[in-house]
């Protein structure tokens, strides 16, 4: 059994990823592989798992809380904080990752993609709109 701590969760669509305590890449969990109700993971739960290899990477199975995050509206540890980023900081720092990582890119694919990202970060409060 390996131990981490949620990273996010979609209780809606019902997965999200864990940081293993040990380091290395998150690892996707599923609502299917929980031993416990889908609405006690949230950001900051410690969960035991097991880990397996899926054609999408590492997924956790048998997946078990051992503490809880805070109480509701506690804040979380300082370390666990981050900057919400302006959309034009979002937008240099998206547009500079897809050029690095993916330079075959298209101008159109990376406003395209950077688009959709933005969506999302507004959507996850991580962007001021």
């Amino acid at each position: 059994m390996v131990t981490g701590k949620v990273v996010r969760f979609d209780e809606v669509r019902g997965y999200g990823f864990v940081a293993p305590d040990g380091g290395g890449e998150d690892v996707f969990i599923h609502v299917n592989d929980l031993t416990f109700d889908k609405r006690l993971v949230a950001p900051g739960v410690v969960v035991e798992f097991d880990p397996e290899d899926s054609d999408r990477g590492p997924k956790a199975s048998n997946v078990q809380i051992l503490r809880q995050s805070g109480a509701p509206g506690e804040q979380p540890p300082e370390e666990e904080l981050f900057d919400v980023l302006s959309a034009k900081e979002f937008h240099e720092t998206i547009t500079e990752a897809l050029l690095t990582s993916a330079p075959t890119m298209t101008a159109e694919q990376i406003l395209q993609v950077r688009q959709k990202l933005t969506q999302i970060a507004v959507r996850h409060g991580w962007v001021d709109a």
